[in-house]
């Protein structure tokens, strides 16, 4: 939907996005306040952010292909990636022999069917059949799916359908009335 044009963003935490061709993904859109560091004692403020794929891609000098190998190289769902390769090292690894076959022949480790994961993410199956309109929301079932099956706060669930509730009364809103 969003390579047709019919949405703008997506909103996701899974870089994967990007590696099925999202123009626009944002991150941290539902996440507010602070967030630990990962192994550390260290808090950051954690806020939206929007990346652009065609921007990174220039930045980076690559294309969405070898981004694609080198998120084939790191690990996805799809696979566990190389033993000790980062982005930083598939990132230089690409540059350096120009797409993930040349890698692979340069070192002794395997991907199994990389090129069906690759082939995934490049050309993944999509329908048209979809249609997109603003529906009441269901906000009772909702808040029953995210409390009591996935054990979300409620008050903070419940805060955020009233919110919901609201946009859906004022009509179609922009990301901006969240914020």
């Amino acid at each position: 939907m969003a390579r047709k044009g019919d949405v703008d963003h997506v909103a996701s935490q899974d870089y994967d996005s990007l590696l099925f061709g999202a123009p626009q993904v944002v991150r941290n859109l539902a996440i507010t306040g602070k967030r630990k560091l990962p192994r550390k004692s260290i808090y950051v403020d954690v806020e939206p952010e929007v990346i652009r794929l065609e921007q990174e891609l220039n930045r980076l000098g690559i294309s969405r292909k070898q981004l694609v190998e080198i998120g084939i190289m790191c690990g996805t769902d799809y696979n566990s990636g190389l033993d000790r390769v980062g982005p930083k090292t598939a990132l230089k690894l690409i540059r350096e022999k120009g797409d993930l076959e040349s890698v692979l022949a340069a070192s002794e480790q395997k991907i199994e069917s990389f090129e069906e994961i690759r082939e995934l993410f490049l050309h993944p199956s999509v329908s048209d059949d979809y249609e997109i309109r603003m529906k009441k929301p269901q906000l009772e079932d909702l808040v029953s799916f995210l409390v009591e099956e996935r054990d979300f706060d409620r008050e903070r669930v419940e805060k955020t359908a009233k919110k919901i509730e609201e946009v859906y009364r004022r009509g179609q809103s922009t990301l901006d009335r969240w914020f």
